[in-house]
């Protein structure tokens, strides 16, 4: 299939951009149970597609990361690259083409960089300007080969390093990135905190996620709005005690199952408010 008829694919479904990488180029970054599912999911599998979706909106203040007031991006990026495997698979019956939206084995950051997407964002981002690094990566692994040249890998971002010096827990000072200090990670785990990871917590003004590193960033001082109507409509800004107080897993997710917020439960966003609404030591 020609580069055009890919690009109008992409674009119908809402992607900014998209790119094609090798399959062979991803295993270095996959591990032998990655390698495994991938091969079951789509045996032969040569080449990945990879596109990149805004989700930028200038909504107000709130306690959820952006990335999680809009509907739930595994959601949306899944019924749009579903229906780009389906205009191909009516173009090459014979061959395998396997959605994936952050539920795959492949490495989505790693395939939009070798894809040339963008740029590789000091924070382990994807920089897609005039959008930044508020964009949703989505894949399609296939048996299919795709002609062409191959990309450009994507060059880095500058390395300005406001965004390791503006992380506050400091995982990206280090080396390696750190999750156990990423506060993005810490609203998400489940179980008990560590008394420092308590205190991050604590300190921080978002219930669920954290931007801090993307809001710091000069590519994203003056970001391109999503057109994508699942994220620009019927945004929820805030969890509330209100929302979780004596929620179930069931009922929860019965009423909040389509925002990504939603996939844990109540019970981490109940720790997590309680955490910030504590009263603070003199």
């Amino acid at each position: 299939m020609d580069r055009a008829r890919l690009d109008a694919l992409f674009s119908g479904a809402g992607a900014a951009a998209w790119g094609q990488t090798d399959y062979a180029a991803l295993l270095p970054h996959m591990d032998a149970a990655a390698r495994e599912r991938a091969d079951a999911l789509c045996p032969g599998a040569g080449t990945v597609l990879v596109a990149a979706f805004p989700y930028y909106t200038p909504s107000g203040p709130g306690n959820l990361s952006r990335y999680a007031r809009g509907r739930d991006y595994h959601l949306v990026l899944g019924g749009a690259l579903e229906a780009v495997c389906g205009k191909l698979a009516e173009a090459f019956p014979q061959n395998r083409f396997v959605p994936g939206a952050d539920n795959s084995p492949l490495p989505e950051r790693e395939a939009a960089w070798a894809a040339g997407l963008g740029l590789r964002g000091r924070n382990g981002l994807v920089i897609l300007p005039p959008w930044g690094s508020w964009v949703f990566l989505g894949t399609v692994l296939t048996d299919l080969p795709f002609d062409g040249p191959a990309a450009a890998p994507s060059p880095g971002c500058g390395n300005c390093g406001r965004c390791a010096a503006a992380c506050p827990g400091g995982a990206l000072r280090e080396e390696r990135f750190d999750p156990e200090k990423c506060l993005s990670h810490l609203t998400q785990k489940k179980g008990e905190l560590s008394p420092e990871q308590a205190a991050l917590l604590s300190a921080h003004p978002l219930a669920w996620g954290c931007d801090r590193c993307q809001e710091v960033c000069p590519y994203n001082a003056a970001p391109e709005a999503t057109e994508l109507s699942p994220f620009l409509e019927d945004l929820v800004e805030n969890i509330t005690p209100a929302m979780v107080e004596g929620a179930t897993n069931r009922s929860f997710r019965a009423q909040w199952g389509e925002r990504a917020f939603a996939w844990r439960g109540p019970a981490v966003l109940r720790r997590n408010l309680a955490l910030q609404n504590r009263p603070k030591e003199e």
